[in-house]
């Protein structure tokens, strides 16, 4: 069994993502913003993110950036990026994660990906330098 924390402030995705994961047999928490992803990976270290990229208060890729400044350790968790925003792998590629699926996908396509990502542990490392 896997930690889990999904990040979205879409509160119906949120708990079909969770019932989901969960029924896989994972422990999932959720936050509907960075800010409050943030505060749960504080109390708790996952195993994985599952983040989405637009939200209001702090967004997914603040989000990452801040896991890294924090440099808690915390920099070290594999994130999966969830967006329908156009553009989503080059964002992944800037935030250094190989994790990312665009909205709409399918549950299966998510349950595998959370599989892989679990499996690689590949933490994200983001290309810091100016474009």
């Amino acid at each position: 069994m896997a930690h889990l924390v999904i990040v979205d402030d879409d509160a119906d995705l949120r708990d079909l993502l969770g019932t989901i994961l969960q029924a896989h047999g994972h422990a999932v928490r959720e936050a509907q913003n960075g800010q409050e992803g943030l505060e749960l990976v504080a109390d708790q270290t996952p195993d994985l993110l599952l983040v989405d990229v637009e939200m209001p208060v702090l967004d997914g890729p603040g989000m990452a950036y801040g896991l890294l400044f924090r440099d808690w350790g915390d920099e070290n968790i594999p994130i999966v990026l969830l967006s329908g925003m156009v553009g989503l792998p080059q964002l992944a590629d800037s935030l250094g994660t190989p994790y990312f699926l665009a909205k709409p996908y399918s549950l299966d396509a998510l349950v595998r990906l959370v599989n892989r990502a679990l499996h690689e542990r590949v933490p994200p490392r983001p290309r810091l330098e100016a474009s």
